[in-house]
């Protein structure tokens, strides 16, 4: 190889080494730079991860709690009719025997009229 060829290879390979000296040197400056505004953004992102899990969660047991609200509320209604049922049918009898008792016509007095149904119903 010539004198000249050498000059140029060293000149080359000079050049190869001081653009990565500054890619290096570009890169460690940058990392100085962006590492604690990627830590805090990470920090940041933890946070909001474990608050989302969070609200999930809730969101899920309130769901569950909302549900057997509901399913506690069918049953109330559900006994609700059928205590009314029931107490329609205990009330049979003694609808029966207010009609019964109004349509027994007892003349004179409406005051007298009334005391006289009520002591013929105590049996008195």
């Amino acid at each position: 190889m010539t004198v000249d060829a050498w000059r140029l290879a060293s000149l080359g390979l000079s050049l190869v080494l001081l653009f990565t000296l500054g890619a290096a040197g570009g890169c460690w400056l940058a990392d100085r730079h962006y590492r604690p505004l990627l830590d805090t953004v990470n920090t940041d992102l933890a946070t909001a991860k474990l608050a989302r899990d969070n609200l999930e969660t809730l969101a899920g047991e309130q769901s569950r709690k909302l549900g057997e609200l509901v399913t506690a509320s069918d049953e109330r209604a559900r006994q609700a009719a059928q205590a009314v049922a029931d107490a329609k049918e205990l009330a049979k009898p003694d609808y029966a025997a207010a009609n019964r008792l109004l349509q027994e016509r007892i003349g004179g007095d409406p005051a007298q009229a009334a005391a006289a149904i009520i002591d013929q119903e105590l049996g008195l």
